[in-house]
């Protein structure tokens, strides 16, 4: 760190919204060209952190902001903008019906007077700004078409071509895969070259300590100290996180003697899986973990039904059953939980309430085939009240729960099916630390209920955490069956990434 200035500075700013501290007396410094990680609990005040330097809310009186050591206050959004301050928010906040080169230029065209857009001007601006990453993306595709992590290049560069000097970057890597992660990384060390700094809002703590060269840990609106990532450990971080030790222990248990209970055999969908068997017995944890394309979430979707296998066989408690659409596979007892829970798996702007009960309403019918409001609310009630859900009430909108609390409700409206095999992909994706140990129990709650569960994740040490078995996809094929305590986590993890 030089002697100068810091790039970013704040003293003594707290932030209240009515009677609530969301931040209390933050002092912080980020410095130019330094990579540093945000981390705390969902609730803990790091988005409203980012957002008050973001000039999106004011600080309390007394406060300082300060960019090369100059008080910038009051902020707004544009003054921040026009300080090199950019947000990359985990939705990105891209167009999706617009191109790679529209989309990265387009800020360019947002100041001044009305004027004809100039398709070659943005399409040059758009290539040299993938090329400062060494990044080759076709300008005129649509983004809609790219891939997550291929958005995200495009929202990087979206902020380098409005000339960022910081950027924000909130929970980067929760949709991406390790292959993913590490592409990222490389483009945010590029970005360090060029002397821009870059702060990670991330729950992947493995990442954190991997990346980060300092991380601050917020706690309850407050910071609880800026650490040198050389001195702290996940497991430290962890602690500081909650103010309690989470300790992740294998519990594999061996399940053979169990009745099989989903059994797959020889599922093949041309260009995404091949030749797939595998058997989920009664009450066990099945984990599917590989690189990007590995075709697990293609198998998941053909196993609820989205996608149809053009051949194969899938048998519940030995009998074939036809599952060419989702409601056929609701009726044979599975139920899958997205890896986007906020495309796939909530109503965000409906009710808690009546997402919970979205998927059970035809039962919920009385006899004139009418769903009253007591029995949705009686339902939603006894599931928020089983899975520990944090609500303000039935009637509020399922977008102003956090992310682990969305994600209970997720589990709560495919758990209201009943079903036999639960399928999770990616189940604490955006999830903070003490909820993913929630979700964990859960699953382990319901497993000891008999409910056989496959949970796909890229992330090793939550499959070694909570799986009987695991099996290694790579190219749409299972190349590998191991059993967590038989195997260490460090030999899966180089199986995996080898």
């Amino acid at each position: 760190m030089t002697a100068a200035a810091p790039f970013l500075r704040l003293a003594g700013v707290s932030k209240r919204f009515g009677g609530v501290t969301a931040l209390d007396s933050i002092d912080w410094e980020v410095e130019r060209g330094e990579i540093h990680c945000l981390v705390g609990e969902n609730g803990c005040g790091k988005s409203t952190l980012i957002k008050t330097i973001a000039g999106v809310h004011a600080p309390e009186p007394g406060g300082v902001i300060a960019i090369e050591g100059a008080p910038v206050l009051p902020l707004t959004p544009a003054r921040a903008h026009a300080l090199g301050i950019q947000v990359i928010f985990q939705d990105l906040a891209l167009f999706p019906n617009l191109s790679v080169a529209e989309n990265i230029a387009v800020e360019s065209h947002l100041e001044g007077f009305a004027r004809p857009v100039r398709h070659g001007r943005m399409r040059a601006l758009a290539e040299a700004t993938l090329k400062r990453l060494h990044f080759d993306l076709p300008t005129d595709m649509i983004v809609s078409d790219l891939s997550v992590a291929e958005r995200q290049i495009v929202a990087i560069c979206r902020g380098l071509a409005a000339s960022a000097r910081l950027i924000f970057m909130d929970e980067p890597t929760a949709s991406l895969t390790r292959a993913e992660v590490r592409r990222l990384q490389t483009i945010v060390a590029r970005l360090k070259a060029d002397g821009i700094a870059v702060v990670f809002v991330s729950h992947r703590l493995d990442e954190v300590v991997e990346i980060a060269e300092r991380v601050t840990v917020m706690r309850d609106g407050q910071k609880v100290g800026t650490y040198p990532v050389a001195e702290v450990d996940q497991a430290r971080i962890a602690s500081l996180m909650t103010g309690m030790e989470i300790a992740h222990q294998v519990v594999a248990r061996d399940m053979s003697a169990a009745a099989p209970l989903l059994e797959v055999r020889n599922l093949t969908r041309a260009g995404e899986y091949e030749d797939v068997s595998f058997t989920l017995r009664k009450g066990e944890v099945l984990g599917i973990t590989g690189l990007l394309g590995a075709g697990r979430t293609e198998l998941a979707l053909s196993l609820f039904g989205m996608t149809r296998a053009e051949s194969g066989e899938v048998r519940i408690e030995g009998r074939a059953v036809d599952l060419s659409s989702n409601r056929q596979a609701l009726r044979a007892g599975i139920a899958y939980v997205s890896e986007d829970r906020l495309s796939y798996g909530l109503v965000l702007r409906q009710p808690i309430g009546t997402n919970i009960v979205l998927s059970v309403l035809g039962r919920l019918a009385n006899a004139y085939g009418l769903v009253t409001r007591k029995a949705q609310a009686d339902l939603a009630s006894e599931w928020v009240e089983r899975l520990a859900i944090k609500i303000p009430g039935l009637d509020r909108p399922v977008q102003t729960l956090s992310g682990g609390n969305q994600q209970r409700v997720v589990l709560a409206k495919w758990l209201a099916t009943r079903p036999r095999v639960l399928i999770l992909d990616s189940p604490t994706v955006g999830v903070d630390i003490k909820n993913k140990k929630g979700i964990y129990d859960i699953v382990a709650d319901l497993s000891r209920q008999g409910v056989g569960i496959v949970v796909i994740s890229d992330e090793v040490g939550e499959i070694f955490a909570t799986c009987d078995r695991v099996l290694h996809m790579r190219a749409g094929r299972i190349v590998g069956e191991e059993t967590p305590g038989r195997i260490s986590e460090h030999a899966l993890e180089e199986a995996i990434y080898a």
